[in-house]
């Protein structure tokens, strides 16, 4: 990933926060001599596990991709934060172009298999938990179906365990981009934010608070 220095995300802690909140990621690795292959799938993060961390994840078992996870070939996951256009009009000068403004994550490693069935099943208990506990209370109550892993009837559960092959990747390298404008004026950046506002959507909104706080924090 491309990181001029006045982007680059240096707070681990940060990195590790979009990891969380944004874990639908992009998953990506290449052969020698084959095209790239890419899966859209969330990822578990465990920022114990190693001196970076590790992710988990599983595909279907009928995605190729998961030859690749054989412990060698050197995989790319993308975690995508918020993003919004930047509108020139924004700017205080006419010698301004439109940009985009976005937070991104890349993490490297070699993925492999995780083969013992209790792991998969806690994998999978784990990413169901997990996302269902940061549903909000009207969510919760609507349907009647399972609320959680274990209320999947065993052998319906055991059929499809045996339809996903799981793996884990042991990250590398891990690098961040937090590309908020940072290299123009305050007032310009001020600008910024407010325009963000006036957008509205959810995106925008969360990058024109991130702004804010950059230049609260700079006492600017």
């Amino acid at each position: 990933m491309y990181v001029p220095e006045h982007f680059a995300e240096k707070d681990l802690a940060a990195a590790h926060a979009l990891v969380r909140a944004r874990p639908f990621a992009l998953l990506t690795s290449a052969r020698p001599g084959e095209p790239p292959v890419a899966t859209h799938l969330p990822l578990v993060f465990d920022p114990e596990d190693g001196e970076h961390g590790k992710l988990i994840g599983h595909v279907a078992r009928s995605n190729p991709h998961w030859r690749h996870f054989d412990g060698k070939t050197p995989a790319l996951a993308v975690f995508s934060g918020p993003h919004a256009y930047i509108s020139a009009r924004w700017f205080g000068g006419t010698r301004n172009v439109p940009t985009w403004n976005y937070l991104a994550v890349h993490a490297t490693g070699r993925p492999r298999l995780i083969t013992d069935t209790t792991r998969v099943f806690e994998l999978l208990r784990e990413l169901m938990s997990e996302n269902e506990r940061g549903l909000p209370q009207a969510a919760r109550a609507v349907g009647k179906g399972p609320r959680e892993l274990a209320d999947i009837p065993f052998a319906h559960l055991d059929r499809l365990l045996r339809g996903i092959v799981a793996f884990e990747l042991p990250i590398e390298r891990l690098e961040g981009k937090r590309k908020l404008s940072q290299n123009k004026k305050v007032a310009d950046r001020r600008s910024l934010a407010e325009g963000l506002r006036s957008a509205g959507h959810p995106d925008a909104l969360e990058l024109a608070e991130l702004i804010e706080l950059d230049l609260e924090g700079e006492g600017a």
